[in-house]
């Protein structure tokens, strides 16, 4: 109903409007003219636009307006709460990250210790190990050379029973051999 009211208004405006046209001569239409008649219709009819105007346009133009600030201001502090939400999380990040590289820093100077203590006990254990064989070498150098002096003491005592015997002209018997070189070994010793 309010529209066909604002249509009904806006006909009868422009027929007044058209039949105050037509009695006011053309060169006589100006503002300053001094015509009462056409400063009432054009009042009057200002006056019908703006009350039009208000309720059925104004109206919603402005309910729109504010539920658009209210919007903004809505979004507004929506984006500063997100902001300050970010803002405290990158600290959060951040000092997460200093803890997790001072604790990567802290590992990495154990696993320096642990490595050079594991060099150390590495050097120590092989400098024993070549001690160890240095004397077991040692140890079957003495061995091998007593029995090789051995042999060699054997030999000779039987290489000098063989002289002895044939410079004798006599033949010994193997206890005599045996005899003769354990006396020439006391003899040696």
């Amino acid at each position: 109903m309010s529209k066909r009211f604002a249509a009904a208004v806006s006909l009868a405006l422009t027929a007044v409007s058209l039949q105050a046209a037509e009695e006011a001569p053309a060169a006589g239409l100006s503002p300053f003219a001094g015509n009462v008649g056409v400063a009432f219709w054009t009042l009057l009819i200002f006056g019908v636009v703006v009350v039009v105007l208000g309720k059925f346009a104004w109206g919603p133009v402005l309910a729109l307006l504010q539920q658009r600030e209210q919007f903004i201001h809505k979004s507004l502090s929506d984006a500063k709460h997100d902001r300050e939400q970010a803002e405290a999380s990158l600290k959060e990040y951040m000092a997460k990250l200093q803890s997790a590289q001072a604790e990567a820093g802290r590992m990495i100077d154990e696993a320096r210790r642990d490595a050079e203590r594991l060099r150390q006990e590495l050097r120590q254990k092989a400098t024993t190990e070549a001690e160890g064989v240095l004397t077991n070498a040692q140890r079957q150098i003495q061995l091998e050379t007593a029995r090789a002096l051995q042999q060699i003491r054997t030999e000779a005592a039987d290489l000098g029973v063989a002289i002895a015997s044939k410079l004798i002209q006599r033949n010994l018997t193997r206890e005599d051999n045996e005899k003769l070189i354990d006396e020439a070994l006391k003899q040696l010793q």
